[in-house]
C-alpha cells in the first residue's frame, strides 16, 4: 500500500515509524516531513494546510491511504476534502474536528451533554469580558476560541493578568481571528493526565495514560511550551479513574458528537484533570498530541495502519487493540531560548543504535547533513518494563544525541516516579 501522512513534526515521525512497521506498508510519503522523517519517508515539499496541492499529490500519485496528522489540516477539512476525491483516509471531518477547533463548540456540547468540565462564559465584548475578570474568583483560565499553535491558554493569578491576557488575545490578536472569541474558565486543580482514544463514532478504545511536561524548565517553571517531556501510563490514571472517564467523559462524548450529526472518527484526545470531584475535560484535541503519541505508540503491541483503517471503515469493534504492558519515557531536546527566540542550523549527531528511537520534530538536511531547524528539535524515547527503567534509559540515550545550542528538562517523569 502507498501511505501518505500530513505533517512535518514529531509527531508525525512516531506515526510514520509505526506505519513502517506494518506488512502492508509498502511506501510512505510525508508532507512536507522534515529532514530526521526522510530517513523513513519520501518528503514531498507540500504545506500541511495547502488542501489543494495534498489533494491533488494523493490523485496523482495513487495512494491508498492517508493519514491527517495536525489540527490546521483537519479543521480546514482536509478529510472531507481527500475522501471527496476518493482516497481512504484516517481523521475527524471538519464538522467533527470542531471539538478542537472552536472551544466555544466544545465547551457547549460538554455543558448540553453533561460531561464534567470547568464552569465557564464566552464573550466576544472585549468589555464585557473585563468587566467579568473583575469580579470572578481567580486564578482563572482564559482561553482563545480558535486553534492558537497550542498557545492559546492562559493560566491568570490574579485580575491584572486577566485583563492583561484579553487585551493580548482580543485586541492585539496574537492568534489572529481565533481571538475573536474567548472562554474565560473557573482554574480546576489535580493532577492533568492526558489520555488518546481511537474511535469510529461506534467503538472508543482508549491508548495508555501519559503524562505530558509543559513548562519549558525544571520543576515546571519557565513558559509553556508545547512539551518537554511525556511519560506513560500515567500513575495518576488508576483503573477506578479510568473507568469512570469511561463512563462519564469518553463514551458520553462520542455519543453527544454522534447526537449532534458530527460523527467523530479518528484519535480523540482527552485532556484531563483529576480534580477532588473526580475526572473533569480540561481540553479536546482532534488529534494524535504532541508528544504524548512519541511515548503511547512504541507500546502500540497492534498494526497501527489495521487499526486506522477499521476506525475509517467502522470496524473498529472487530479489531484488536493491544498495548505492551511496559513504560516510555520521551525527552524533548530543544534549542536553548524555545519557546522564545533561538538560533538554528547546527548538525545534530546521533549515534546509529538510538536512531529508532528518535523522533525528529525540527530538522533539515543539507548536503547529506541533519540540522536543527526548529524550537523543539527532537524526542529521545525509550521503553522499559518499568517507568524507572524508562526514564533512566531516555536521559542515557540524551547525553549521546549531540548539538549546539541543546537543551532539555532533567526531570521528565520525576513527578509520576514520586506519585
Amino acid at each position: 500500500m502507498k501511505i501518505m501522512v500530513v505533517g512535518g513534526g514529531g509527531r508525525e515521525h512516531a506515526i510514520i515509524k509505526a506505519l513502517k512497521k506494518s506488512p502492508k506498508a509498502d511506501e510512505i510519503y510525508a508532507l512536507p516531513g522534515n529532514g530526521g522523517i526522510a530517513a523513513d519517508a519520501h518528503c514531498v515539499d507540500i504545506g500541511a494546510k495547502d488542501i489543494d496541492k495534498i489533494v491533488a499529490f494523493a490523485v496523482d500519485n495513487n495512494i491508498d491511504f492517508a493519514v491527517v496528522a495536525p489540527d490546521d489540516p483537519l479543521v480546514l477539512g482536509a478529510v472531507d476534502a481527500l475522501e471527496a476525491a476518493g482516497i481512504a483516509c484516517f481523521g475527524p471531518d471538519r464538522a467533527a474536528a470542531r471539538i478542537e477547533g472552536s472551544k466555544v463548540f466544545s465547551k457547549g456540547l460538554m455543558e448540553k451533554y453533561g460531561i464534567p468540565t470547568a464552569a465557564y462564559q464566552v464573550f466576544s465584548d472585549m468589555g464585557k469580558a473585563l468587566e467579568y475578570v473583575r469580579s470572578c474568583p481567580v486564578p482563572v483560565v482564559i482561553k482563545a476560541d480558535g486553534l492558537a499553535l497550542g498557545k492559546g491558554v492562559f493560566i491568570c493569578e490574579d485580575r491584572a493578568q486577566a485583563a492583561a491576557a484579553l487585551h493580548s488575545i482580543m485586541e492585539d490578536r496574537i492568534f489572529g481571528d481565533s481571538g475573536a472569541r474567548v472562554v474565560i474558565e473557573e482554574f480546576l486543580t489535580g493532577p492533568e493526565v492526558s489520555v488518546l482514544a481511537f474511535t469510529d463514532g461506534k467503538t472508543m478504545v482508549p491508548m495508555v495514560s501519559s503524562m505530558d511536561h509543559k513548562r519549558a524548565h525544571d520543576g515546571d517553571k519557565g513558559p509553556n511550551t508545547g512539551g518537554m517531556g511525556t511519560v506513560a501510563p500515567n500513575p495518576y490514571y488508576t483503573k477506578e479513574v479510568a473507568e469512570r472517564c469511561m463512563k462519564e467523559i469518553f463514551m458520553p462524548t462520542m455519543a453527544a458528537m454522534n447526537a449532534e450529526g458530527c460523527p467523530f472518527k479518528g484519535c480523540l484526545y482527552f485532556g484531563l484533570m483529576i480534580t477532588p470531584k473526580g475526572p473533569k475535560v480540561i481540553e479536546y484535541n482532534c488529534r494524535f498530541g504532541d508528544p504524548e503519541t512519541q511515548v503511547v505508540l512504541p507500546l502500540l503491541k497492534s498494526d497501527l495502519l489495521t487499526v486506522m483503517q477499521a476506525v475509517r471503515d467502522e470496524r473498529l469493534g472487530e479489531t484488536e487493540v493491544e498495548f505492551e504492558d511496559a513504560s516510555a519515557c520521551c525527552v524533548i531536546m530543544a534549542s536553548d531560548g524555545y519557546p522564545g527566540s533561538y538560533e538554528k542550523g547546527f548538525e545534530i549527531s546521533i549515534p546509529e543504535d538510538l536512531r529508532e528511537s528518535i523522533y525528529i520534530a525540527g530538522a533539515k538536511l543539507d548536503d547529506g547533513r541533519l540540522l536543527t531547524n526548529g524550537g523543539r528539535v527532537l524526542g529521545v524515547t525509550a521503553v522499559a518494563a518499568d517507568l524507572a527503567g524508562a526514564v533512566k534509559k531516555a536521559y542515557e540515550g540524551a547525553e549521546r544525541v549531540s548539538f549546539e545550542n541543546a537543551y532539555f528538562r532533567r526531570d521528565i517523569g520525576k513527578r509520576a516516579l514520586e506519585a
